[in-house]
C-alpha cells in the first residue's frame, strides 16, 4: 500500500509530511525547503509557476498571480490569470499537485491518498471545496482534519504519557483557530474549538502597508486599483519589516514610487514595534472572543489551562505572546516549529488511518465547530411565523455524531415538508449560513401534528448527511447537503483535472533555476545602477549556462547568485563585495 501523506494546506505556506518508523517527517520540495508558498502564477511564456517562484514573480507581476485564495474556498470567487479563470479549488489543487509530486520524488513511490488540514472554523462548503481540491490534484482525501487538532496530535504523539489541558492558539497567514484539548493516557480529546477564517498574519502586513502608504498621500484601496505594482512591492517590504520587528525594536521600510520602483534616493520610513502595535492592536483584539467562546464551551477558566501552545507563523509577533501572557498568566510554548507542527500532526493522523504500528496506542477525538440545524415555524397565538433556527447538533459536540429530532406538520392535510438546513449560532436562520434544502413528500393526510424525524449525521471530515423519515409510513429521504453549496460534480472535477493538465508546466528539475531567475528579476529593480550592472552580468552568464546545459557553470552561477541575492535582501544599503 502506498504511503498516505499529511498536508497542511495553508493560506500563505503549505507543508507535506509522512509518518516514518521513527515518527512524523517533513517532505522537502524541489528547492529543498519544507515550506511551499501557496501562490500560483502564469509567466510571460504562459507556463505555470507554483510556490517560491510564483511568490517572487508576484512582486513584479501581481496581475498574473494569485494568493490567499484559501480564504475564498467554497465561494464564487475567481481569479483571472493570463485570461484564464481559476476557482479557489483549482488554485489549491495546483498547490496540492506540487506537494504530491514533491512527496513522490522524496518517497520514490506513487502517492494517491492524503489527509488534508483545514481551519477548525471552516464551514460545510469550505470543507467540501477542500476535498474537491484534493481530487483535482489526483489525491483521494482520506480525512479532513482541523488544523489545531492536527497540532495537538503532533504534541500528543511526542508526549503520550502526559496528562494536561492544552489551549492550541493557531494564528496563521490567513486564518485563526483556537482549540481546547485534553491529553490523557494516549488520548487526544478536543473539547472545544472556535476561530475566525478572515484573521491572520496577512492582515497585519496589509495594515502596516496601508498606514505607511497613507503617510505618503495614498489611499490603500484606491492604490490597489490604480497602482497594483506599488501595493505589491509595499506589501513585500512590510512583510520583511514585520518579521524584523519580531526580533528588534525598529525596522526600516523602503517606499516604492507610484510605478512600484525604487529609484536612487527613494523614500524610507522607520517603523517601531510600538507603532506597529498601535496600527494593528484592533486586529489582534479579535482573538479574544474566540478564546472566550472556546473556554466557555469547555467549561474552563484561563487558570484551568495547563499550557498554551503556539501554532502558525504569525504567533512569532511579540504582541501575540504578551496578550496571551496577560490572559493566561503563563508563557505560551512552542516546543515544535509553529510553521510545521500542523503538517506533522496530519502525518500522524494519516498513520492512524493506515494502522501504522507507531501510533497504534494513540486515540484522537474531534468536535463539530459549528451548530447545525433546520428552519422551523414558531406559534405566536393563532399565527405561525417561520425563519427560526432549531439546533440539532450543537457546536463542540464530539464527532462523529448522529442526532435525531422529531418535528411535525403545522397544517391539516399537509402532505409535504420543506427541510432547510443551516449552520450557525443565531436564533434566526437569516443570520446563519444556508447549507441547502430538500422536500419530504408523501406525508399522510390528517390533522396537524403528523410526525417526521430529522436525523443529522456529521462525520470525521466535517461533512453532513441529513435524513428525514415519515414516522407513520417509515418512508425515508436521505440527502447529502450539496444542492445549494458551491460544489463540484464528478464531471466538473474531471474537467478541472483536464484543464490543469493542459497548462504548460516547467519540468520539476528546473524549479531551482526558475525560482532563482524570478527572484533575481524581483531584486534587480530594487538595486543601484552599479549593483544592477553586476547582477545583469551574472544573469547573462547564468542564462547562457542554462542554454548550453553546462552543469558545472550552472552550479557555480547558482552559488554566487544566491550569495548576492541573500546579501541585498538582508542588507540593501551595504555594498556587495564579490568573493575571491
Amino acid at each position: 500500500m502506498s504511503t498516505i501523506i499529511g498536508i497542511d494546506l495553508g493560506t500563505t505556506y503549505s507543508v507535506a509530511a509522512y509518518l516514518a518508523p521513527e515518527g512524523p517527517r517533513l517532505i522537502p520540495n524541489a528547492l529543498g525547503d519544507t515550506l511551499t508558498p501557496s501562490v500560483v502564477g502564469i509567466d510571460d511564456d504562459g507556463k505555470l509557476l507554483v510556490g517560491r517562484a510564483a511568490k517572487e514573480y508576484r512582486v513584479l507581476h501581481p496581475e498574473r498571480c494569485a494568493s490567499v485564495f484559501k480564504r475564498y474556498m467554497g465561494s464564487g470567487w475567481t481569479a483571472t490569470l493570463d485570461k484564464r479563470e481559476f476557482t479557489p479549488e483549482k488554485l489549491s489543487g495546483l498547490v496540492l499537485q506540487t506537494l504530491k509530486e514533491d512527496a513522490e520524488a522524496h518517497l520514490g513511490e506513487p502517492v494517491r491518498e492524503a489527509v488534508i488540514t483545514v481551519p477548525a472554523y471552516f464551514n460545510e462548503h469550505q470543507r467540501k471545496a477542500t476535498i474537491h481540491a484534493g481530487e483535482i490534484a489526483g489525491l483521494a482525501v482520506r480525512r479532513i482534519i482541523n488544523e489545531p487538532t492536527a497540532a495537538a496530535i503532533a504534541y500528543g504523539f511526542h508526549e503520550q504519557k502526559e496528562e494536561k489541558v492544552l489551549m492550541v492558539f493557531d494564528l496563521g497567514g490567513g486564518t485563526f483557530d483556537v482549540s481546547i484539548v485534553e491529553l490523557y493516557e494516549g488520548t487526544v480529546e478536543v473539547r472545544a474549538s472556535s476561530g475566525d477564517t478572515f484573521l491572520g498574519g496577512e492582515d497585519f502586513t496589509a495594515a502596516m502597508a496601508a498606514r505607511i502608504l497613507e503617510t505618503q498621500g495614498y489611499v490603500y484601496e484606491r492604490a490597489e486599483l490604480d497602482s497594483p505594482l506599488l501595493v505589491s512591492r509595499m506589501i513585500q517590504q512590510c512583510e520583511l519589516a514585520k518579521c524584523r520587528l519580531s526580533s528588534q525594536a525598529e525596522a526600516r521600510v523602503r517606499v516604492p514610487d507610484r510605478r512600484g520602483e525604487f529609484p536612487p534616493g527613494s523614500r524610507e520610513v522607520d517603523v517601531t514595534r510600538e507603532q506597529f502595535l498601535g496600527w494593528t492592536n484592533h486586529i489582534l483584539a479579535r482573538v479574544d472572543a474566540p478564546i472566550r467562546r472556546a473556554l466557555g464551551d469547555a467549561n474552563l477558566a484561563p487558570a484551568d489551562v495547563d499550557e498554551v501552545l503556539l501554532v502558525g507563523g504569525a504567533t512569532r509577533m511579540p504582541a501575540v505572546v504578551e496578550r496571551l501572557v496577560r490572559t493566561f498568566q503563563k508563557e505560551p510554548r512552542q516546543r515544535l516549529n509553529p510553521d510545521e507542527v500542523v503538517a506533522l500532526g496530519a502525518a500522524v493522523q494519516a498513520g492512524l488511518i493506515a494502522r501504522n504500528e507507531a501510533v497504534e496506542d494513540l486515540v484522537v477525538t474531534d468536535v463539530s465547530p459549528f451548530t447545525l440545524g433546520v428552519e422551523i415555524c414558531r406559534e405566536f397565538g393563532a399565527e405561525f411565523r417561520d425563519g427560526y433556527f432549531l439546533p440539532i447538533i450543537h457546536r463542540n459536540t464530539t464527532i462523529p455524531i448522529s442526532r435525531v429530532h422529531r418535528l411535525a406538520t403545522v397544517r391539516p392535510n399537509q402532505t409535504q415538508i420543506d427541510v432547510s438546513v443551516y449552520q450557525g449560532e443565531n436564533r434566526r436562520v437569516a443570520d446563519n449560513l444556508f447549507l441547502g434544502s430538500f422536500t419530504v413528500e408523501g406525508v399522510p393526510r390528517g390533522p396537524a401534528g403528523q410526525s417526521v424525524d430529522i436525523r443529522f449525521t456529521y462525520d470525521l471530515n466535517g461533512v453532513l448527511e441529513v435524513e428525514a423519515t415519515i414516522v407513520e409510513t417509515k418512508k425515508r429521504f436521505t440527502h447529502l447537503i450539496t444542492k445549494h453549496a458551491r460544489n463540484m460534480s464528478p464531471q466538473q472535477v474531471a474537467r478541472a483535472v483536464e484543464e490543469m493538465q493542459a497548462l504548460k508546466t516547467h519540468p520539476r528539475e528546473e524549479t531551482a533555476n526558475r525560482f532563482l531567475l524570478r527572484r533575481a528579476e524581483r531584486v534587480y529593480k530594487e538595486l543601484s545602477l552599479e549593483q544592477q550592472r553586476h547582477l545583469g552580468r551574472m544573469l547573462d552568464g547564468f542564462e547562457e549556462a542554462l542554454e548550453i546545459g553546462d552543469k558545472e557553470a550552472i552550479n557555480r552561477y547558482q552559488q554566487v547568485l544566491e550569495e548576492f541575492l541573500d546579501h541585498v535582501d538582508s542588507n540593501p544599503d551595504e555594498p556587495w563585495e564579490s568573493p575571491p
